[in-house]
């Protein structure tokens, strides 16, 4: 008996022991990792991380889809909007990172993010050069917001009524997302010259980049990894009514720092939002068998809540939560933005337009890290652009009648976008190979006082990206 106790006893020690010594040499592997992960993930002249960073090696798509307006006639005499959602009409995005200056000691560099984008026709439902949308006059309902200037107001009010704009307009596919010269915009370019004689969705970016960026490189810190210090110059925008909503926080969105842990708050900046925004954890997901952690936009980031008062322009004025006016930093266009279908948005946003069908699945932003090295293994970022409606009564050629249910002013919607990545293997998009498809849309509009996707042929515009980045 008193042999069989030492012998268990014996056993058990040597178990706990062998335990002890697995467990720490795999804590001293473990930081081992951690340690070599910290010093290579570094934005490092000629490392693997730098080439990546600076090229992208895999293919993107950019798909452009537009809601068709099925009765703009009933839409001018107050009816709801009724949308018919076409395309996609895609292109090859091609990035690069450009004119890469490293700082004098290692832990900046500056750089320029270049797209340019090439017409895909065989992945495309149409040619759009040819094909034909109806869509709202947003070159007009811009001059209308610059009436409220006192130095313009006078000239462009003469303008309008001596011009009376129709509140529908149709050209190609091509003119709306890349530029057409504009009747309105050429008057104003006359005394204005700030002020482009062409107007599209995507004027502008096709070829060019959204600005210079100082980014940290991570030599210092590895938490520091890829965080934007500055863009254009400054360390904080100025359009917004509190400081801590013009903080420039996070990195780009393409990379985030290694050794991630799920109690972290991310934080990104993406230059067409206007404003930093926040992720959050959400769930543990696999992707191709890789561990990664699922972060989230919530909903708290658009909610009318006093966190996000400093985000109503003009101050005090909030249109609801789900929405954010950014007009401040689109030239005084009235722009809003949302997430697709107004998901997560105010009800009344969603109930103003025939064909808006918010969906978790569909509609929802997020990105799954590998947490150990920071790497995006699968994306979707979604966002819809609307544009805001006045009262239009002195101005376009058509009146429109007043919704009992509307307020003085409406939105309407035009674009909303998805970018979708997915890492770590190839060919798992329905093309046969990574990609990235985005959807854009163009505005309509109607004049009561909701959101409400615009468009002409079809009246929000969407854009939704989706991007396998694989292979890593």
């Amino acid at each position: 008996m008193g042999r069989c106790c030492f012998y268990a006893v014996g056993t058990l020690s040597l178990l706990l022991l062998v335990t002890s010594i697995t467990l720490l040499v795999a804590r001293v592997f473990q930081k081992a990792v951690d340690q070599t992960i910290e010093k290579n993930i570094v934005l490092r002249n000629g490392s693997e991380t730098f080439d990546s960073w600076k090229k992208p090696p895999l293919p993107v798509y950019t798909q452009f889809y537009f809601f068709n307006v099925t009765n703009p006639e009933e839409i001018l005499n107050g009816e709801t909007p009724r949308l018919e959602e076409v395309g996609p009409y895609t292109y090859r995005e091609l990035r690069n990172k450009d004119d890469i200056q490293f700082g004098d000691n290692g832990t900046t560099i500056s750089a320029v993010s270049n797209k340019a984008y090439v017409f895909e026709r065989d992945k495309s439902v149409g040619d759009p050069k040819i094909d034909l949308l109806r869509t709202l006059n947003i070159p007009a309902l811009t001059a209308m917001e610059w009436t409220q200037l006192p130095l313009l107001r006078d000239i462009i009010e003469a303008l309008l009524k001596a011009y009376r704009q129709k509140l529908f307009v149709t050209h190609t596919v091509d003119e709306l997302l890349w530029g057409y010269k504009d009747e309105i915009l050429s008057l104003i370019n006359t005394f204005k010259h700030d002020v482009s004689p062409y107007f599209g969705l995507f004027y502008g970016k096709n070829g060019t980049n959204d600005g210079d960026y100082v980014f940290l490189t991570g030599e210092d810190n590895y938490l520091n990894f890829s965080k934007i210090v500055e863009w254009n110059g400054k360390t904080s925008l100025d359009w917004w009514t509190a400081d801590e909503c013009n903080m420039i926080n996070g990195t780009d969105g393409d990379t985030f720092h290694p050794l991630i842990t799920k109690d972290e708050v991310l934080y990104v900046f993406p230059s067409d939002f206007c404003r930093s925004v926040y992720i959050t954890f959400s769930d543990f997901e696999s992707v191709q068998g890789l561990p990664a952690l699922r972060y989230k936009v919530p909903a708290e980031i658009l909610a009318n809540t006093s966190d996000n008062a400093g985000f109503c322009i003009p101050k005090g004025n909030c249109l609801g939560s789900g929405v954010l006016n950014v007009s401040v930093c689109k030239n005084g266009a009235p722009i809003i933005m949302s997430f697709p279908h107004f998901y997560q948005a105010d009800e009344k946003f969603v109930s103003a337009i025939g064909g808006m069908h918010p969906n978790k699945e569909y509609h929802e932003t997020f990105v799954d890290i590998n947490p150990l090295t920071g790497i995006i293994l699968r994306a979707a970022k979604r966002f819809q652009i609307n544009v805001y409606v006045r009262k239009l009564d002195d101005f376009m050629e058509l009146q429109m009648k007043e919704r009992p249910s509307y307020e003085p002013s409406q939105t309407v919607s035009r674009v909303w976008g998805r970018k979708h990545a997915h890492c770590c293997d190839l060919g798992h998009d329905d093309m046969g190979q990574p990609s990235v498809s985005s959807r854009a849309l163009s505005p309509g509009e109607t004049g009561g006082g909701h959101p409400v996707p615009a468009c002409d042929e079809h009246l929000p515009a969407e854009v939704q990206e989706q991007a396998d980045l694989v292979g890593r």
